[in-house]
């Protein structure tokens, strides 16, 4: 926009050159024509001036201008040098602060191993002193008892001192002992046995969205038959097989059976899981997890639905094997569940980066107004943490519906106990839907009927050809009707004494 001292001085230099062209031709005598002409030159040349004298005052102030700029470029560089000097002496102090608190900590995570040994040594010599405290009590009860079912007490003879009658009935509690030795040996010879001749069974107990009551999940449940077809849980013969070193061929037997099984109930169903247990054996054996692993690599595409799981103590005592073990698992899609939960000290992330999605905790556990001061997070808020980092929390051993309702108050999403459905053998290979059901009593029939209403409300049912060639459908846990004598059995638990 033009300004208005531009428009000013243009006008006086019009002026100025008509001025001295009309002087030229009053008073000199030039011609019209000529006076012209010389007020066109002289206000040519004062165009000319005054452009060349605003150029010369611009360039002036534009150099004053980038004058001030450089100068404020210069202090603005002096203050953001000023300012990375203290930041850089501040992160000096932080990293210093930071080491620091890691040797002291590192110190006291020391201290802490070390208390925690000195309390494992002081719990193992209290434990040795009560057995010895309860042995010396055994051996001065069986006197009592011996003079009081005959009738009179007797003194002991006055050459026979308290030490020497205590060597000779220690004997007689030495040879008690050896009797739970034929027990174990004949479980160890039935654990052969049945693994040799095929005699391992699947029981399979469904997992529940809360509070719909879908169910989501299986958990196998591994059980083994003498000779006698007499049922062996897995808490009788677990520790035996391990302590024999056959828990590995039992695991892998297991997972064999989970793969079969889980393709059964995936070709109606996709969204069905299966839950395998694993023994920390397994895990830590190279030669039985190596065949373990081939097995699982050749079943990748069910990773996504094959749940290992492992108890607490198993991540609680993790050595370098079982870590490289899991990680391995984990690289090839499997997710994980911890069971056998004893207390609510978890951490949630370090279970998260080992590939923990999933963990069980009984409903009492979680019910039990003790914990909260025992644990370092309240129950009601162990859901919330643990859904912070993908892990779905599952309350196990659920038998009662006031229960239900509380752990709902507890935001748990997944249920598993007899209050949805007992653990339920799987159906053999070539036996009809209702074939080969044994008769039971008045209750075990009601057992079975509620159990397979809560099949029939579960859209997990997949066909299967079986031996015959015809088509044998698997309800929702793709199980059979158990022996009469485990159903009475489970009858009699849920009826409870009386």
């Amino acid at each position: 926009m033009i300004r208005i001292s531009t428009i000013f001085i243009a006008i006086c230099m019009v002026l100025v050159a008509a001025s001295l062209g009309l002087v030229l031709y009053s008073m000199a005598g030039v011609s019209g024509t000529e006076s012209a002409i010389v007020a066109l030159t002289a206000l040519t040349f004062l165009i000319l001036y005054n452009a060349v004298s605003m150029r010369l005052r611009d360039r002036t102030d534009v150099g004053s201008q980038i004058a001030d700029l450089s100068r404020g470029t210069a202090d603005l560089a002096r203050q953001v040098a000023e300012f990375g000097r203290r930041l850089a002496a501040v992160e000096g102090r932080v990293t210093s602060a930071n080491s620091i608190g890691a040797d002291r900590i590192q110190a006291v995570v020391g201290e802490i191993n070390e208390l925690g040994g000195l309390v494992k040594q002081l719990a193992a010599s209290v434990a040795t002193h009560d057995d010895q405290l309860s042995s010396g009590a055994l051996i001065a009860a069986a006197p009592a008892n011996n003079a009081e079912s005959g009738g009179q007490h007797e003194l002991p003879p006055p050459g026979v001192e308290i030490g020497t009658m205590a060597a000779t009935a220690a004997p007689a509690a030495i040879i008690a002992e050896p009797a739970a030795s034929p027990s174990q040996a004949q479980v160890l010879a039935a654990v052969k046995s049945a693994i040799e001749e095929n005699r391992l069974d699947l029981y399979l107990q469904p997992m529940v969205s809360l509070p719909q009551r879908k169910v989501r999940f299986y958990e196998a449940v591994t059980r083994m038959r003498d000779g006698r077809d007499q049922i062996i849980t897995a808490d009788d013969f677990v520790g035996i097989a391990e302590a024999a070193g056959l828990i590995g061929r039992i695991d892998h037997m297991v997972m064999l059976r989970c793969v079969q099984v889980l393709r059964r109930l995936m070709v109606r169903n996709k969204e069905v899981g299966v839950f395998c247990n694993v023994a920390a054996a397994t895990l830590a054996h190279p030669a039985t997890f190596a065949q373990c692993l081939d097995f699982l690599e050749a079943n990748r595409a069910l990773a996504p639905s094959f749940v290992l799981e492992f108890k607490q103590a198993t991540f609680r005592n993790l050595g370098p094997t079982e870590i490289e073990h899991l990680a391995a698992l984990a690289q090839r899609g499997f997710r994980f569940s911890m069971d056998h939960v004893t207390d609510l000290r978890i951490e949630p992330r370090e279970l998260a980066d080992r590939g923990v999605r999933f963990i069980k905790v009984p409903a009492a556990l979680l019910l039990d107004q003790r914990q909260s001061s025992a644990s370092d997070i309240h129950p009601s808020d162990l859901s919330d943490l643990l859904g912070r980092f993908g892990i779905d929390l599952i309350a196990e051993r659920i038998e009662g519906e006031r229960a239900v309702v509380d752990l709902l108050d507890y935001d748990v999403r997944f249920g598993q106990g007899f209050l949805f459905a007992p653990p339920r053998p799987l159906r053999p290979e070539g036996a009809s839907a209702t074939g080969g059901a044994p008769a039971g009593n008045g209750q075990d029939a009601k057992i079975q009927n509620s159990f397979k209403e809560d099949s029939s409300k579960s859209p997990d049912r997949a066909p299967d050809s079986n031996g015959t060639g015809k088509k044998a459908s698997i309800d929702a846990p793709a199980i059979d009707t158990p022996r009469a004598s485990g159903v009475a059995a489970l009858a009699r638990r849920i009826a409870g004494p009386g």
